[in-house]
């Protein structure tokens, strides 16, 4: 990430984490994971915004369960098995920001097919890493920075991935967003594979 994103990480969840009535309502009838990982979620975004000098507030889940960051705020939020994260940005430094996180393991029977394709190029062998799950990764940090630049999905297959050592490029199968008057076709991005976790970030501006 650029020095101008503030980012925060937890391995596991923390307990005694104080929400806002706001954000506790959101959970309120969780099953008990989704309660954890909600909560460390944003106990991870509060302390992003904290870096970056801002004052607690409760950030909602919106339409498309993203959470609405404050005014002039751009940022991204993951958690899968053992590890949470944030990433926020004021929108005059950044356009938007995606991150994803997932288990270094091959996707379940069946999905590999919704997320891979022909025209996709994953990482040679020995890199330690499972290709179908880090093409997964990749496009699911893409989606988290197309969605506020559009409010539109994006499917797994409106994205084809070419992945290098670290980095990644995705071009985009659909017309994209418009920023500064030109049309974007593709994202960049960075990955790495650590802890039995792969980890993708796409920064946009």
């Amino acid at each position: 990430m650029p020095p101008t994103v503030a980012i925060a990480e937890v391995f596991g969840d923390v307990a005694d984490v104080e929400l806002f009535p706001e954000e506790q309502a959101v959970i309120a009838v969780a099953i008990e994971g989704r309660r954890r990982e909600f909560t460390t979620g944003r106990h991870c975004a509060h302390l992003a915004l904290s870096r970056l000098g801002l004052p607690r507030t409760p950030l909602l889940p919106g339409p498309s369960r993203a959470p609405m960051w404050p005014p002039g705020i751009v940022g991204s939020i993951t958690h899968c098995e053992g590890y949470r994260a944030a990433a926020v940005a004021h929108a005059q430094d950044i356009g938007s920001v995606g991150i994803d996180a997932e288990p270094n393991q091959p996707l379940p029977e069946g999905v590999a097919r919704l997320v891979v394709f022909d025209d996709d190029y994953t990482v040679p062998a020995g890199y330690g890493v499972h290709a179908d799950r880090l093409l997964f990764c990749c496009k699911e940090a893409v989606y988290k920075a197309w969605y506020p630049l559009t409010g539109r999905w994006l499917g797994f297959e409106d994205v084809r991935v070419r992945i290098e050592e670290l980095r990644f490029t995705a071009k985009l199968k659909v017309p994209g967003p418009i920023l500064d008057g030109v049309e974007v076709t593709g994202f960049t991005g960075r990955w790495i594979a650590r802890d039995r976790l792969i980890l993708a970030a796409v920064v946009v501006g």
